[in-house]
């Protein structure tokens, strides 16, 4: 008899085939829910609402260092290169990164994994000083209570607000979005991607990096991993069952599968950058990648510690 097990995470191409059944993890009958990024990580994270779920991984490598008790798997259903979303008024002065010093930038929140991951690139890459920033942050309450660095210069954004029309206006100077607003897909001309060759721009990170920044993992309820340790393990092969699943109807010849009339070009594109698994789940593939987050989450002031790579998912998965 199976063990039926809630899961909240989100519907793409990588995770379809256990939404439809098509793929049924070993010994496991999936409830799924899906359901908006934030209410997941905010009742994950804070009730242990599901069995497991998807979970922003910089929230749950800070939950781990304060002893949540959650458990990862080493399966990473969302990855974005981030130097696309930050955009910029051109009236404020700003024409590279190290422009944005002692400038007013919006953002949803610190410990979101996106705005983690652009503030260690852009202090790594282009020598941005952080604390040089002024930080306004729009989203009205963090996903998981932490205390935040007070050498940061952090102000609030007034719910009645909008980021985009601020950006707009000039009463912010460049914003850092997860997301893009609709707005931002056609905006009024003094305003702009900070960096426009965004395509080449992260080719040549991922050249000289390796890093393709890993948004999201999927983490279990601590009590329910030690009393069913099997799930994690039944749970990743899964997983990469639906990934693979995904990837031969990417690679399928047929011009009728993809609802693009030229797909083919953007597929060679990414294989010639990322590789034949350009969304690879495991351990050792992803130490690196997982690593540099745990380091900038530490040297940000939104860790207290740094915890080892192998320490932070369910050791009967660190061999997969």
């Amino acid at each position: 008899m199976s063990l039926r097990l809630t899961i909240a995470c989100g519907d793409y191409d990588r995770t379809h085939p256990l939404i439809d059944g098509s793929i049924k993890p070993e010994g496991l009958e999936l409830n799924w829910l899906v359901l908006p990024h934030l209410e997941i990580w905010t009742r994950m994270l804070n009730y242990y609402d599901f069995d497991a779920s998807e979970i922003s991984l910089s929230s749950y490598l800070i939950a781990r260092t304060i002893g949540k008790p959650l458990t990862a798997i080493p399966v990473f259903p969302a990855r974005a290169f981030r130097h696309s979303y930050i955009f910029i008024n051109t009236k404020s002065g700003i024409r590279e990164p190290k422009d944005l010093m002692g400038k007013r930038v919006g953002l949803a929140e610190f410990q979101q994994t996106a705005t983690v991951w652009v503030r260690g690139m852009l202090q790594h890459e282009y020598g941005v000083k952080l604390d040089d920033i002024e930080w306004y942050t729009w989203r009205p309450r963090q996903r998981m209570e932490i205390e935040l660095p007070d050498h940061y210069s952090v102000y609030s954004i007034p719910p009645d607000r909008k980021p985009d029309e601020m950006l707009f206006n000039g009463e912010l100077d460049a914003v850092i979005c997860a997301n893009l607003f609709p707005s931002l897909l056609n905006p009024p001309p003094h305003v702009r991607r900070l960096f426009e060759n965004y395509e080449e721009v992260e080719a040549a990170y991922f050249r000289k990096t390796g890093i393709f920044p890993i948004m999201h993992s999927v983490a279990l309820r601590q009590e329910l991993w030690e009393e069913h340790p099997w799930i994690a393990r039944s749970l990743f092969k899964a997983f990469q069952r639906a990934k693979e699943d995904a990837y031969a109807r990417l690679n399928d010849t047929s011009p009728y599968k993809i609802s693009l009339a030229w797909f083919r070009r953007p597929v060679e594109e990414q294989r010639a950058v990322l590789g034949d698994d350009a969304w690879p789940y495991g351990l050792e593939k992803n130490r690196h990648v997982v690593a540099t987050l745990m380091n900038y989450l530490y040297e940000q002031g939104l860790a207290k510690e740094k915890i080892e790579v192998e320490k932070l998912f369910a050791p009967n998965t660190l061999d997969l």
